[in-house]
């Protein structure tokens, strides 16, 4: 089993036990919006990711770390959650356990999130017309839209959504083309 994998398997119990707790206190979209909120600290800030990382740092440093940085900031489970965490040494696992989080409650839920790579900044309108057309094609009740900007594509965009794609971008179709071709060529009459 892959190391990715074995992170995987151990961060589930964690990531359902969370939403069942969230889910009984009725905070589901609090505790939703606070993971966000971590996440995206986690990613600005490597320095905190080295720190939860470290196993010669005491649990007791990282707790007061957690209960300075959140106290205020996120719901209370959420703080008692990372605690909980830190005492069983898998605060290392913090980003696969909130990953894993995510995809289960948007399961729960109904929601699809669609990774979208572009060239260009979406308008509102242009990202109304794409939700309700993605809400179409997969007959969920909500989406939300991780726009990327990648000026490689040209012009067009990529729809990633789960493990499907779909590539209407000019630099997509100039690779298939591309591939077309070279194909083409190597056949001997």
């Amino acid at each position: 089993m892959s190391s990715q994998g074995f992170m995987s398997k151990v961060a589930m119990p964690y990531a359902e036990a969370l939403i069942e707790s969230a889910d009984d206190a009725s905070i589901l979209d609090q505790v939703n919006q606070d993971l966000s909120l971590i996440s995206d600290i986690l990613k600005e800030s490597k320095e905190l990711k080295i720190f939860f990382d470290n196993p010669l740092i005491t649990i007791e440093v990282k707790k007061n770390v957690v209960n300075e940085l959140f106290t205020n900031q996120v719901h209370s489970l959420v703080i008692r959650f990372l605690l909980v965490l830190i005492d069983r040494r898998r605060i290392t696992l913090l980003d696969t356990i909130i990953s894993k989080y995510l995809e289960l409650v948007y399961q729960l839920q109904s929601i699809v999130v669609a990774e979208i790579l572009t060239p260009i900044i979406l308008t509102d309108a242009q990202q109304s017309a794409l939700i309700n057309k993605i809400r179409d094609i997969t007959n969920s009740k909500i989406v939300k839209l991780v726009i990327k900007i990648e000026p490689i594509l040209i012009a067009g965009f990529i729809i990633k959504i789960g493990s499907k794609t779909i590539d209407t971008s000019l630099h997509g179709r100039l690779k298939h083309i591309s591939a077309y071709l070279n194909s083409a060529s190597n056949v001997s009459i």
